[in-house]
């Protein structure tokens, strides 16, 4: 008890300690956050950041579809939090006991921490005898693994980092997609000249911000140093990861973000609200955001084109390599017997063929074997390509790593971006949180 009490000690001071630390989906209006953890005898209690469309209307379609055809006698109640402060929300629940009984959350160090808390149960028996075994990417049932047995079910999104432009603006200036580091650059350099803001960023959040960074310490590097330094066998400090924070600086100088880029507000929409005034020409962020311009304008989606991060000329790292998550969002349980069958049968229902339809109209691309094949709209079929031709798919620094790193990650590099930190400075915190992370493990 005192063991596990003490996990979820360090959980809460983590993440109260970065409200902001949270990554893909959601964002937009507030919706509800209130309503209690734990349901009924017969009530499960379903919470997740499904707060704008297109999410919370996938959501409500697979929920509204288990409430109707179900026969176990549960009813399922939605809870949609805002993403920012989601996994706040999230870990206060969990520290006074009072998980709910299925929540959505993202892979990684977070899941893991949740489970090793005790708010997460293996479910493999249910998967292994459902229809979702072999409907699922492989890739994405490895992300819903943990210590050798599956905890989840993902059931929304191949998300991938990518840059998305404005067509139009691209061919008054006549540009093109760039393949190189220094094409992009020259891109951005004729924008700024035309009094455009190249890239349309809001980096309250941080993890917004991660995103650049994340991409240049890929090309810098490969994957190699991350590995090595989340092993304990290389440094934070590495080349790559100081390169890469350079050239953010460097961008930071040169006006390629905007004005105040650290108080804007992503989950405000103050990033896509530059991109549809047309003040800015670029965004770089996760390939959900096909879903979200489609369903805020189809015509303004109509100018907008998407492209992989480039590579970099001088550096031999494959440029293949994407950084993002097969499933982005996955369905843990906390709760046994009947009642997790019950909740199991719900999570199944977001992988039903009728939801699966439903989110690839509404931009979304489902973590389901032959999903290329049902595609139509170029984007998302640009980004499953690029997925499936990836050597690598690095997982989101702030899902990766342990709350505490992923911390002094998010909180170093927003340093970065508003040059009140060294990319030295930097990576020195967040490799002390790495140190003091693996010296806690080893006792």
């Amino acid at each position: 008890m005192k063991k596990r009490m003490a996990k979820l000690t360090a959980l809460s001071m983590s993440v109260l300690m970065a409200a902001s630390l949270a990554a893909c989906g959601g964002g937009g209006d507030k919706g509800k956050s209130g309503g209690d953890a734990k349901g009924g005898d017969k009530e499960i209690v379903y919470w997740n950041i499904g707060t704008e469309s297109p999410d919370k209307d996938v959501i409500a379609k697979a929920v509204d579809k288990f409430n109707s055809e179900t026969k176990s006698g549960y009813t399922v109640t939605v809870v949609p939090t805002q993403n920012d402060t989601y996994k706040e929300k999230l870990v206060v629940a969990m520290s006074s006991g009072e998980c709910p009984d299925m929540y959505s959350c993202w892979s990684g160090g977070p899941m893991y921490e949740y489970i090793d808390s005790g708010f997460g149960q293996p479910i493999d028996d249910l998967f292994n005898n459902s229809e979702i075994k072999d409907k699922l990417m492989e890739s994405a049932v490895g992300q819903a693994t943990y210590n050798g047995k599956i905890y989840a079910v993902p059931y929304q999104n191949v998300s991938m980092s990518g840059i998305f432009y404005n067509k139009e603006m691209f061919d008054k200036y006549g540009l093109k997609e760039p393949k190189t580091l220094t094409e992009l650059e020259n891109i951005c350099d004729t924008l700024k000249e035309n009094k455009i803001t190249p890239f349309a960023l809001a980096n309250s959040s941080k993890w917004t911000g991660s995103m650049y960074y994340m991409n240049l310490a890929a090309r810098y590097g490969g994957l190699e140093p991350f590995q090595k330094a989340v092993a304990g066998e290389g440094k934070f400090t590495e080349e790559s990861f100081i390169k890469a924070g350079e050239k953010i600086q460097e961008w930071v100088k040169n006006g390629y973000f905007p004005d105040g880029v650290n108080s804007l507000s992503e989950d405000d929409g103050q990033a896509k609200q530059l991109m549809y005034q047309e003040t800015a020409g670029m965004l770089l962020c996760g390939s959900w955001y096909t879903g979200t311009f489609a369903t805020d304008s189809k015509e303004f989606y109509e100018k907008i084109g998407w492209f992989p991060f480039p590579a970099i000329e001088e550096s031999s790292a494959d440029s293949s390599i994407m950084i993002g998550t097969v499933g982005d969002q996955f369905i843990v349980f906390n709760c046994e017997g009947e009642k997790l069958e019950a909740a199991f049968e719900c999570a199944e229902a977001h992988l039903s063929d009728e939801v699966i339809d439903f989110e690839v109209e509404n931009g979304k691309i489902p973590p389901v074997v032959g999903i290329e094949d049902k595609l139509t709209d170029p984007i998302t079929k640009e980004v499953v390509e690029a997925a499936n031709n990836a050597s690598e798919i690095q997982l989101w620094y702030d899902q990766y790593l342990p709350p505490a790193v992923s911390t002094a990650h998010l909180d170093g590099l927003q340093e970065v971006f508003g040059l009140t930190m060294t990319p030295q400075e930097a990576q020195e915190s967040m490799q002390k949180a790495m140190d003091d992370y693996l010296a806690s493990k080893a006792e």
